[in-house]
């Protein structure tokens, strides 16, 4: 019979396509990191989770796993911008235009394959196995807590040193609030990683390990959902899409972005545009400020198998 210490929590950072780097974490029932790597194909993806496979299992996706929209973005990645775009963690739109979601996404393709239910109003429990869509940068926010995302991502203009400091800087905090219930003191893998941060002297060094970071932190993501999902909210639905994260900041939350420029800020001021991924009127839906964005939200919380809708 299956028991919730039989359970395993997955991570996965997916590429789109096969070329790109994926990342791959899975985690015990108390929430420990057994194992992480970084991988390229769908075999290599379903050896890994063949190694851990349990009867109870859930897996955390950072990839789009329900996209039906033509165009645009869909629902969720307007309402992860309206709540977390000031900390600099709005999300980057899928759509079906994209021909890595034809003739669907990645992701979807490989949960079908093995089994894994992805409608985010059937909750956990013993003797399932479902995957999630979440999304690091909100959740970071949130969990760590930030007021401002940490600029680790490799991107034109930051150079190593600067990448290196953000890097301690994401490593600290997963430690300081994942650590113990991953058990990263005793996870050689991870003291791997450390060194490989902290003695980079190229940037594709930091590259190489991105994937397989935020896939540990996805594990974790997992590990919440499966056990503690009073903390976790549903933004958007399974028909058109979601993400899972956290609970988001309230409000009233102060965060540190940068000073954009003036014709740009003022335009954000007045509510008419989302240069910063937020909502704006061009994509058909209200122009909410920070103040309002929580009262005017409706975040769906899975609640015993039934959907429960909540103005937070």
């Amino acid at each position: 019979m299956a028991t919730l210490d039989q359970a395993r929590y997955f991570g996965v950072d997916l590429a789109w396509g096969q070329r790109a780097r994926t990342g791959l974490a899975v985690l015990d029932d108390a929430g420990r990191l057994l194992e992480s790597a970084s991988v390229r194909t769908d075999d290599e993806i379903m050896a890994f989770v063949d190694r851990h496979n349990a009867v109870t299992l859930v897996a955390a996706f950072d990839a789009p796993l329900v996209v039906p929209n033509e165009t645009g973005r869909r629902p969720c990645e307007a309402l992860v911008g309206q709540l977390f775009a000031r900390f600099g963690a709005g999300a980057y739109p899928a759509n079906r235009g994209n021909p890595c979601f034809l003739p669907e996404p990645r992701g979807a393709r490989l949960a079908a394959e093995m089994g894994w239910d992805m409608d985010p109003s059937t909750p956990p429990g013993i003797g399932r196995q479902a995957c999630i869509e979440v999304y690091p940068h909100p959740a970071m926010v949130s969990l760590f807590p930030l007021d401002y995302v940490i600029p680790y991502k490799i991107k034109r203009g930051r150079g190593l040193p600067a990448l290196k400091d953000a890097y301690e800087q994401l490593l600290n905090h997963l430690e300081g609030t994942c650590g113990d219930v991953l058990a990263l003191a005793d996870s050689a893998r991870w003291s791997i990683l450390r060194s490989t941060a902290a003695g980079a002297t190229r940037k594709s060094e930091l590259d190489a390990i991105e994937d397989e970071i935020d896939a540990i932190f996805c594990a974790y993501l997992a590990w919440l959902w499966g056990t503690d999902q009073e903390q976790m909210v549903v933004l958007g639905d399974y028909a058109t899409g979601y993400i899972v994260t956290p609970t988001p900041p309230p409000p009233t939350a102060l965060h540190s972005r940068p000073v954009r420029r003036k014709p740009a800020q003022e335009r954000i001021d007045a509510g008419v545009t989302s240069d910063d991924g937020s909502f704006g009127s061009s994509l058909g839906y209200p122009v909410c400020t920070p103040a309002a964005q929580m009262a005017q939200l409706e975040i769906v919380r899975p609640i015993n198998g039934a959907e429960e809708t909540t103005n937070a």
